[in-house]
């Protein structure tokens, strides 16, 4: 049974950062927000194969910790030089939804297509991007891509 000191530390230190995040205070901020994080998801995911620039050229739009898990994705497709051994494009088939809000990140769905490309191959799917955005400068916190498959309401 865990320690009453522990899980007052954890909760502590678990809600601290969730306090000190500034909260999109009207439907100004939270538009300015989903535009935001529309136009730097989709720059993230177009990008072509070998083209390190092209890649990190998103970096600026992301937290640290976003970017990171951005680029774990990535890991065993970038090649010695961290340039990525394939090309991505995400169109979008219609604006981004907002799905919530909390302690200032809002969290979008964009539905759209996604063809990756490799040498000659080339697959297409339809798919989803998962944002979550906000702070000032509205950064990207998490990008999270869905591939759908039949009747699934995600990338509608």
């Amino acid at each position: 049974m865990p320690c009453l000191l522990h899980i007052l530390f954890v909760a502590l230190f678990t809600a601290i950062p969730l306090l000190a995040q500034d909260q999109p205070s009207t439907s100004t901020d939270q538009a300015a927000i989903v535009a935001f994080a529309q136009k730097a998801a989709v720059r993230a995911l177009n990008f072509r194969q070998g083209d390190r620039t092209n890649l990190t050229q998103a970096r600026a739009d992301f937290t640290d910790e976003g970017w990171k898990n951005f680029m774990k994705h990535m890991e065993g497709w970038l090649d010695q030089k961290g340039a990525p051994t394939f090309s991505s494009s995400f169109v979008p088939s219609r604006d981004a939804v907002v799905v919530g809000q909390e302690n200032g990140i809002v969290h979008l769905r964009i539905p759209g297509t996604l063809k990756q490309t490799q040498n000659k191959s080339s697959t297409t799917y339809r798919a989803a991007i998962d944002v979550y955005a906000g702070g000032n400068p509205a950064k990207i916190q998490r990008l999270e891509q869905i591939t759908c498959a039949g009747a699934s309401t995600a990338c509608q």
